[in-house]
């Protein structure tokens, strides 16, 4: 049976990542974009379906690159509004450590839906809390990720330097070496999908140097290049982790990252806030990524992340939502948004454009993952399409559609596309009952914080 041709058509902007010209629209086949249009030029075969994408601004589906799904269930929370990492980690912890599968899996479903209705087609997570009754927490959310019909690398986090020991967690969220290993090398087994149209992926995340003790680090990064998956972790969010890493392990962020086998292409950060010109070069040289997550670094006020500096040297730069409990939100476009204007107040006006960030959420983002077939819109890439409406208050006397997008505030996507199925149209994500999921996730959200 032929695969059905779809043609989205002449939209009013479209943003391709890469300087291609697709004025016309684009056509799909089979989940893959097999032509991009100028302006007038028909489609070189019959198309059984077209979509008129006259009134929608069309970008490659968004791709946030750090998350922490479950803390949808603490957004907001009185006692750490006002925290910065450190002292939020440390109240946070407690809560946290009462996570169930069940909770879980309604905090997962409500942030993979609120990045979806954000135009986000590809998340990844940082999941390292395993407390006793939630060590198959991963499984937990490839079943989410597969019921929204959305992209996610699944980071394998760990957590093995209590407060016993000189660490921040306590005891009961922390985990042994050979059982973190052990679950790693699992997953990857059994979810990790490789080559173009992937899926599920797999990645290993000690979560932190506060967190997670040097030798499991190593192991990590000798687990990666021996299963070939990627690496993550947070690193110089805060001053506070900074002057730990000095005090316990006698060395700079970067120093540690390099001492135990973690300065390569291979591994991604979150944050990257702090750091000096010459970890700036080595970092680029190593080319490794760095997740911008502005809102988070706002919340908490950690700092501002050196983008330009930091691409300068040749490290790519993707942007994440980072935890609902430091955003507090899980929207993508608004994240752009925010990295425009935090990223204009550190490099001016002229250097950080709306195209600027809104590669770094597309195309930058999908190298950090370590993906070609995503993040923009050309022949052979993933028909996975963001699609917004320029048609509400907020947008009435604008005049450029893709500027407008962010400047004047879009928040939600019209419709969404993965892999050449319809996702969310009208702004209705298909087959989810959000009313329920609403009702059930605050109830579970209530039920964490009472204990």
């Amino acid at each position: 049976m032929a695969a059905t041709r779809i043609w989205i058509k002449n939209p009013l902007a479209i943003f391709t990542a890469n300087s291609l010209d697709a004025a016309g629209g684009l056509v799909i086949e089979d989940g893959v974009i097999v032509e991009l249009l100028t302006a007038g030029q028909q489609p070189s075969k019959p198309c059984a379906q077209t979509f008129d994408a006259r009134e929608h601004v069309v970008l490659p589906g968004l791709i946030n690159t750090h998350h922490h799904f479950y803390q949808t269930l603490t957004r907001a929370w009185g006692p750490v509004v006002n925290q910065p990492l450190f002292p939020w980690l440390k109240t946070l912890y407690p809560v946290w450590a009462r996570l169930t599968p069940e909770k879980l899996a309604l905090a997962s479903k409500v942030a993979l839906a609120e990045l979806l209705l954000s135009g986000c087609s590809t998340a990844a997570d940082h999941h390292y809390l395993f407390p006793g009754g939630l060590e198959n927490a991963i499984d937990v959310q490839v079943e989410a990720v597969r019921e929204l019909g959305m992209r996610a690398m699944l980071t394998r986090g760990s957590m093995s330097l209590g407060e016993a020991d000189g660490g921040l967690p306590p005891q009961q969220t922390v985990q042994q070496g050979e059982v973190i290993l052990a679950d790693s090398q699992r997953l990857i087994h059994d979810y990790h999908q490789r080559g173009d149209g992937a899926q599920i992926q797999i990645a290993l995340a000690p979560c932190s140097p506060f967190s997670v003790t040097q030798e499991i680090m190593r192991q990590s990064a000798e687990l990666a290049e021996e299963l070939d998956v990627r690496l993550h972790t947070h690193l110089a969010e805060t001053l506070d982790e900074e002057d730990f890493c000095l005090q316990r392990f006698g060395l700079r962020t970067v120093d540690y990252l390099d001492s135990v086998g973690w300065l390569s292409s291979r591994t991604w950060l979150a944050h990257g806030i702090h750091f000096n010109p010459d970890e700036i070069a080595r970092l680029g040289q190593a080319g490794t990524g760095i997740c911008h997550c502005p809102s988070s670094n706002m919340r908490l006020a950690s700092g501002i992340c050196p983008t330009l500096d930091l691409q300068a040297a040749g490290a790519p730069i993707g942007i994440g939502v980072d935890g609902s409990a430091s955003n507090d939100a899980s929207n993508m476009i608004l994240e752009a948004r925010q990295a425009l204007y935090i990223q204009r107040l550190r490099y001016g006006a002229e250097k950080i454009t709306p195209e600027l960030v809104l590669g770094w959420a597309s195309k930058g983002s999908a190298k950090l993952l370590g993906r070609t077939d995503i993040g923009e819109l050309a022949v052979g890439k993933q028909a996975d399409l963001a699609f917004f409406k320029l048609d509400e208050l907020r947008f009435s006397g604008s005049h450029d559609p893709l500027s407008a997008l962010l400047l004047c505030g879009a928040d939600k996507a019209d419709r969404m596309m993965i892999a050449g199925t319809w996702r969310v149209i009208d702004g209705q994500i298909e087959g989810l009952d959000v009313a329920q999921l609403i009702a059930d996730h605050r109830q579970a959200a209530r039920e964490l914080i009472a204990g």
